[in-house]
């Protein structure tokens, strides 16, 4: 489980085996032997011995910024594994096992968001006739993707390319489905301009600290990317990576507004569009665990979606030393 800290003042410390939580009207223990992970979302007090007792347990600690998105982490000092995977990857973004994986995880990520809008399609009859053209659309620029050929250096735009019509047709169908008062045009960040894209980012903000723990704990290096190319203090390689999950926070969020668990009370305005304040947090994090926590079919196993994302770092990780 994720430990979330989210109520400012709070308090965190090392109890025996556990981890304590105190805030103003209430206290918690939790045994460190189920928690995955510990975000901290607001002003809050953490001890050296919690800090010291979470890194012996494996339990990164993310600070994650009022957009959701993570501005820091602590995390132990070793390598998750052997330093020839981290020179394979490097090795790798030139030569075609690098334009394979690389376009294979935008290949999944379009898989993903067809099925999403058929599973709509069925779901909702009533939008069949909306649903339609984006389902063609999109399926035409996966058969695009998969015919192209020739090294990552030549192609990377081309994926690029073909990603983001796929994505603009895809957030284009969501919209349309969307009651009324929630419709949205496109996406936005930092701020978002709607309520639907404040919670997604939200959401892709806690899936980024989940993707990047995966990879240092496969050995990988989460700035090493393939398709986002070098920058200063760029994850590039968690921006590859994290497309082939994103569809976990998309089917939350839209599950959200399905079940009219989406109000006005979520959000506060800030000057140029909308933040997530605490309630807005609360629900989207619950809602956010409970998907990561579903059981779903992996190669053939019954595994939590949470789990399958370190799975693929090691598959990946095996993959780039064979």
């Amino acid at each position: 489980m994720q430990l979330v800290i989210n109520t400012r003042g709070a308090y965190l410390k090392k109890d025996k085996n556990c981890f304590l939580v105190k805030n103003d009207d209430k206290s918690f223990e939790v045994s460190a032997d189920k928690v995955d992970s510990i975000l901290i979302t607001t002003s809050a007090t953490i001890t050296t011995d919690a800090i010291e007792f979470a890194v012996e347990n494996n339990i990164d600690i993310v600070f994650l910024n009022h957009f959701g998105d993570p501005y820091g982490r602590v995390w132990h000092s070793k390598l998750g594994s052997t330093t020839l995977i981290r020179r394979r990857q490097l090795e790798a973004e030139a030569s075609v096992v690098g334009f394979n994986l690389a376009r294979g995880w935008i290949t999944q990520k379009l898989e993903n968001q067809l099925d999403f809008l058929k599973d709509l399609k069925k779901n909702r009859p009533d939008e069949y006739d909306t649903l339609a053209p984006h389902i063609a659309k999109i399926t035409q620029l996966k058969e695009d993707l998969v015919n192209l050929k020739g090294s990552l250096d030549e192609k990377r735009g081309s994926i690029m390319g073909i990603e983001g019509m796929a994505s603009l047709t895809y957030f284009g169908a969501l919209s349309s489905i969307m009651p009324d008062p929630w419709k949205f045009n496109g996406r936005s960040r930092d701020p978002a301009q709607d309520a639907f894209n404040c919670l997604l980012n939200y959401g892709y903000g806690v899936l980024y600290s989940q993707v990047e723990k995966a990879c240092i704990i496969a050995g990988l290096d989460p700035y090493m990317g393939f398709l986002h190319t070098d920058n200063y203090n760029k994850k590039s390689f968690v921006f590859d990576l994290i497309e082939i999950f994103r569809i976990h926070i998309d089917r939350t969020v839209v599950n959200l507004f399905s079940k009219k668990q989406v109000h006005e009370g979520l959000f506060d305005k800030i000057p140029g569009g909308l933040y997530l304040n605490k309630d807005g947090k609360a629900v989207l994090i619950t809602a956010a665990n409970e998907t990561l926590d579903r059981e779903i079919e992996y190669n053939g196993r019954n595994v939590k979606v949470r789990n399958t994302i370190q799975m693929e770092c090691h598959s990946i990780a095996n993959c780039l030393i064979k």
